[in-house]
């Protein structure tokens, strides 16, 4: 029988680590972004640069939920915060994998999403600057393991959903027992 947890219920230690666990894992995962575009050099296409909207918005969000748990706020507060950090990682998981079957061909990706030549940066800066197209969406910068940046962007949100999701549905503190009445 599942046991059925409202969002009023109380939260503890597991709604704390959570939020935790979530905020340094999203700020992780971009931040790996932003070090492959600036320290490595990889230029990110549309697709990319969407796909790290869910994360901008989401570290916020579990810094919020943290907060909210350490200071005991109402438990639905909580609760909430996890659950819309749940749904932004299932969104950022929906465009990794969407970005992921454009680059295998399994569908079209974006019209605006096209390569670009390379840019001769020797003459009028300005201008040049209007000249620079992003990569095609549809050719992988980068693979890992056979898993492009993208397809590995979709795991980690999966991974960071079901972290925000199971503690926003979860019992309060895992380690405290309920005194039999």
């Amino acid at each position: 029988m599942v046991e059925r947890i409202p969002l009023k219920a109380g939260t503890g230690f597991r709604q704390t680590l959570a939020a935790a666990i979530l905020a340094a894992g999203m700020a992780a995962t971009v931040g790996g972004a932003l070090l492959f575009q600036h320290v490595g050099g990889y230029m990110p296409c549309a697709l990319c640069l969407e796909q790290r909207t869910p994360y901008y918005i989401g570290v916020p969000v579990a810094l919020a939920a943290l907060l909210a748990s350490w200071l005991k706020a109402p438990p639905i507060v909580t609760r909430g915060l996890l659950l819309a950090v749940g749904g932004l990682m299932l969104w950022a998981m929906g465009l990794g994998i969407f970005h992921a079957g454009v680059e295998w061909g399994f569908w079209a990706g974006p019209t605006d999403c096209a390569a670009g030549a390379p840019i001769d940066l020797s003459g009028d800066l300005l201008s040049s600057l209007d000249a620079v197209r992003p990569p095609s969406c549809s050719e992988a910068a980068l693979r890992i393991l056979g898993l492009s940046l993208a397809g590995w962007n979709a795991i980690i949100a999966a991974c960071l959903a079901a972290i925000a999701l199971r503690s926003a549905l979860a019992r309060g503190d895992r380690f405290v027992r309920s005194v039999a009445r």
